[in-house]
């Protein structure tokens, strides 16, 4: 008996603080004004994506002691955003990245029951640690928390929304006008949590929302991270684009649930994506370098290779060698507020493997760069494009993509239009929305299933 063909989830990334986006190109539209996350999220809407994903930033990144202004500067603030977008749609989830270590457990939870009312079951929460001393300072918070303690933290904050959440049941509302009777249930929303980091106690204000709580996912790729979204999320994000790699991760963490008592359908792995669309696989390759060159100007590439070797390289010329003098290594970092300094950790052996590189390849400092950063994961005409992600997920390397288009807010347009139809036709993607709710979307079970509330409600 062959395997039934999985569906495909597909999500949106709106860009942020990056360099993937080409925003200088004449077809890209401003990052802060609320006309291009409109554009943006209805287009997901068009071609039933599950949902649109808002990254966060909490302090400006910054070279040299400058505000680093080659990549998209600034974002508006994450629920103001997403609570404007669920006004202008009707069915695609909202989700949004919120720090649990510069935010409190209330606060948060509160945001996000107020969203999923008012979207009527759509909210999501990515949950991240933050890891920099740098981005404390925003918080007077710098630095007080080690690895290990941020996860603990962000453990503790996630099971303290969750209790703050399940302080309603769902039928505390009676409303009954002809009685005056509000409430059947005079201590609806009362909670106490007594632990390490969080010491709260009081009545939560928000009653129980459409989805019960907000969908839970997580980014982080260490051991830890992977228990954690193991234990705790509804989805994981990947950072893996090839199909080994892939399959790797995808087997280690859906290995990790049963522990939990989980099953492997019960939490999701989502890689992000990006791509390029042509006619034909030469006009698509062609306009990927095209796209790749202007993503890294030589400016960038510069700037790039100085996240590795911490000293002023702007005298070099990136069409030329790279710099023959070692990196400076010490606590202090001429980059702030970069999560990719933390991936140099041996910044001398990174040098030395990158100018045996540009040697073997002939590459100059801006060859380098582009051959060795991030690059477009999906290639082709659409129909190639379309070919390549169900291959990826029916091979169980993930259950679906995070895209993210180097134009916005009109790049996830020719992918609509294109590539959906053709997963469709192939019977792997959705043609309608069957669900209200971010979790029908998910194919995830409301977080009250099985409870005698809800056996009575059904």
């Amino acid at each position: 008996m062959s395997k039934p063909l999985k569906q495909i989830h597909l999500a949106a990334h709106f860009p942020g603080v990056n360099n993937t986006t080409v925003w200088s190109d004449p077809a890209a539209g401003s990052h802060i004004e609320f006309s291009s996350f409109a554009h943006f999220a209805r287009t997901a809407e068009r071609a039933k994506f599950d949902f649109l994903f808002l990254a966060e930033g909490l302090r400006l990144r910054e070279q040299g002691g400058a505000i680093y202004d080659l990549d998209v500067v600034g974002r508006p603030d994450t629920f103001t955003v997403l609570a404007a977008l669920a006004a202008v749609t009707d069915r695609l989830g909202l989700t949004g990245t919120i720090n649990s270590t510069f935010n409190e457990p209330y606060e948060v939870a509160r945001q996000f029951a107020s969203l999923d009312h008012l979207s009527g079951g759509r909210s999501a929460w990515n949950v991240v640690t933050s890891w920099d001393a740098f981005t404390g300072e925003n918080f007077r918070r710098g630095g007080f928390l080690r690895q290990d303690e941020r996860y603990s933290r962000a453990k503790e904050f996630l099971t303290t929304a969750h209790e703050l959440f399940d302080s309603w049941r769902g039928d505390e509302i009676l409303a009954d006008q002809a009685t005056g009777t509000f409430l059947r249930d005079a201590k609806a929303g009362a909670f106490v949590h007594q632990g390490h980091h969080f010491d709260i106690h009081g009545r939560f204000d928000v009653p129980r929302s459409p989805q019960g709580r907000p969908v839970i996912f997580q980014a982080g790729d260490s051991d830890e991270g992977r228990e954690f979204a193991a234990a705790d999320a509804d989805a994981i994000f990947s950072r893996y684009s090839t199909l080994k790699e892939g399959r790797a991760f995808y087997t280690d963490v859906k290995s990790r649930l049963a522990k939990y008592g989980r099953r492997p359908d019960q939490l999701l792995i989502l890689p992000s994506a990006t791509f390029v669309l042509g006619d034909t696989d030469q006009e698509a390759a062609e306009l990927a370098h095209e796209i790749r060159r202007r993503q890294v100007s030589g400016a960038t590439a510069i700037k790039h290779l100085e996240f590795v070797w911490n000293r002023d390289l702007s005298a070099y010329d990136p069409e030329g060698p790279l710099p023959d003098v070692d990196p400076v290594v010490g606590e202090e970092h001429m980059s702030r507020g970069r999560a990719q300094v933390r991936m140099y950790r041996d910044p001398v052996a990174v040098a030395r493997e990158w100018r045996q590189l540009a040697e073997a390849n002939k590459w100059s400092i801006r060859d380098l760069v582009i051959n060795t950063g991030n690059r477009q994961s999906f290639i082709g005409s659409p129909a190639t494009v379309a070919r390549a992600l169900n291959d990826f997920v029916q091979a169980d390397a993930a259950d679906g993509f995070i895209l993210v288009p180097h134009i916005t807010p009109g790049g996830l347009d020719p992918f609509a239009d294109k590539v959906v139809p053709l997963l469709q036709e192939q019977g792997v993607f959705r043609t309608e929305y069957e669900g209200t709710t971010l979790r029908d979307h998910l194919g995830l079970a409301h977080p009250d299933a099985g409870t005698p509330a809800a056996r009575a409600a059904s």
